[in-house]
């Protein structure tokens, strides 16, 4: 038995060669010194050739095992006494490919270092020598295209125009108005029942001439076109008055959840008990309360606060756009090919799927972005390298505690299941990612607006709103 070497895998193939040299060791501190030529420099895309010779790599190998040596044990030598030549007959084909992987690594990072070359996506990388054989050079193509130069920017030449809206006592007044319709009550009527009234009732439910658990109830209020009750009982209780006893015949739906009465018709013997009307609430303290605030005042003092930031917001999106547009206009530079091409297909994809919301999964045909995708993709993919350059060079942060509180809030979204989500997140890189991008580009945009010239601007809420509309024009 031995121990102290972290038993590499062995390297026996190209394909196990290429498998051990990950973009992701780019962090790997070794470096080793060979020959890196340039065979492709066309715009954004770079291609080079490294070559790692033999006797480089048997050093490396040599090296590796000597730091070993005085931690292994094998049987029949002491701790830290096995020969060289038995250690490297044992281990040498596992360390060979250890020890590619660290050269390649070094030299990768080396260059990006020296050249300063950001990939813009995992940098391709390929064996050359098919035929490659232990001792041999091992030759490796590395091609990516990097991300452009962005140029320096103006901030403060840009002119913003950001809207305002004070909500106004009408306003206020027709939102209480819409609150006391849903806190509804209902009043005695006379006459026939109509959808939307409520009705009390008490009702006995019989299969196969059987009453059933659960079917039977008195004083029940129910009202009609709420649709809680099986399919087609509502309906037949239009138009039934206090004191009237009807019989409603239904079917239990095929999937209803108790295996006795599934797919089952049935008969429901039905006294009427009273007919009522849909009433609003009282706009007073009383529907305050009902809304979680102290008094009438303080539900007002809500709904404003409630609208003020509704306003704000689409008045935010107003003036991004503003600014999105100004500096789209104003800034040109190469973008990386394959960055622009995954945006027009993420696009085309998703419009696609809008178009035929019948369409759940992905088997359908194959999509092909069009001019406009692809217009659309370059103006996202400029936009977003411009404020991702300007974050990163002004360290604009999205704290820990922003994105916790931002995953709590996603978490509200699955009542039962927020613990679940809070760790699925927690554990998924791609899933913070998707949270944080977002929050970084408000940060990030919010950073623009303090240096930018903006005019504050009054405006009714029908002319905010008119504004808002033209964004989902353009």
């Amino acid at each position: 038995m031995f121990s102290g070497l972290n038993a590499p895998r062995p390297v026996t193939s190209k394909t196990q060669i290429l498998q051990g040299v990950a973009f992701d060791a780019l962090f790997i501190h070794a470096r080793t010194q060979m020959n890196v030529s340039e065979t492709l420099n066309d715009g954004l895309k770079r291609s080079y050739e490294i070559t790692i010779t033999g006797d480089e790599l048997e050093a490396k190998v040599s090296e590796k095992l000597v730091e070993a040596q005085p931690g292994i044990e094998m049987k029949g030598f002491r701790k830290g006494k096995v020969p060289m030549a038995l250690l490297k007959k044992q281990f040498g084909p596992r360390l060979l490919g250890e020890a590619m992987q660290e050269s390649v690594d070094g030299a990768m990072q080396s260059h990006l270092e020296a050249t300063g070359d950001r990939p813009a996506m995992q940098p391709e990388m390929k064996m050359v020598n098919e035929d490659w054989r232990e001792g041999d050079d091992v030759v490796v193509t590395l091609s990516y295209e990097k991300l452009p130069e962005i140029p320096e920017i103006d901030y403060k030449a840009l002119k913003l125009e950001r809207l305002s809206v004070t909500p106004d006592d009408a306003e206020v007044q027709t939102a209480l108005e819409g609150l006391a319709e849903s806190a509804q009550n209902f009043a005695k009527k006379k006459g026939k029942a109509a959808d939307g009234d409520q009705v009390v009732i008490d009702f006995l439910g019989k299969v196969d001439g059987e009453a059933f658990d659960g079917g039977a109830a008195e004083d029940y209020p129910l009202v009609l076109g709420s649709n809680s009750f099986i399919p087609g009982f509502e309906e037949q209780l239009i138009g039934v008055k206090a004191g009237d006893e009807k019989s409603v015949e239904v079917s239990f739906p095929a999937e209803y959840g108790a295996a006795n009465l599934a797919g089952k018709a049935a008969v429901f013997e039905c006294k009427v008990k009273e007919v009522r009307k849909p009433v609003p609430a009282e706009i007073d303290d009383e529907l305050a309360k009902k809304y979680g605030a102290e008094d009438l005042a303080a539900l007002k003092g809500q709904i404003q606060e409630r609208m003020k930031a509704e306003y704000a917001g689409a008045a935010r999106q107003i003036m991004k756009r503003q600014m999105l547009d100004q500096l789209d206009a104003q800034v040109k530079f190469d973008l990386p090919p394959s960055l622009v091409t995954a945006e027009a297909n993420q696009i085309a994809h998703q419009l696609w799927h809008e178009e035929n919301p019948d369409v759940e999964g992905h088997d359908h045909p194959t999509i092909t972005p069009t001019d406009e995708h692809n217009k659309l993709a370059e103006r996202r993919v400029r936009l977003g390298l411009l404020l991702a350059e300007l974050g990163q060079k002004n360290d604009v942060q999205v704290s820990d505690a922003e994105m916790t509180q931002a995953i709590m809030n996603q978490a509200r979204q699955y009542p039962g299941q927020e613990r679940a989500f809070f760790e699925f997140i927690q554990q998924n890189q791609a899933a913070q990612q998707q949270l944080r991008a977002p929050m970084f580009e408000d940060k990030v945009i919010d950073f623009i607006a303090e240096m930018a010239e903006v005019t504050e601007k009054s405006v009714s809420k029908d002319d905010l709103q008119k504004a808002v509309d033209a964004l989902d024009e353009e």
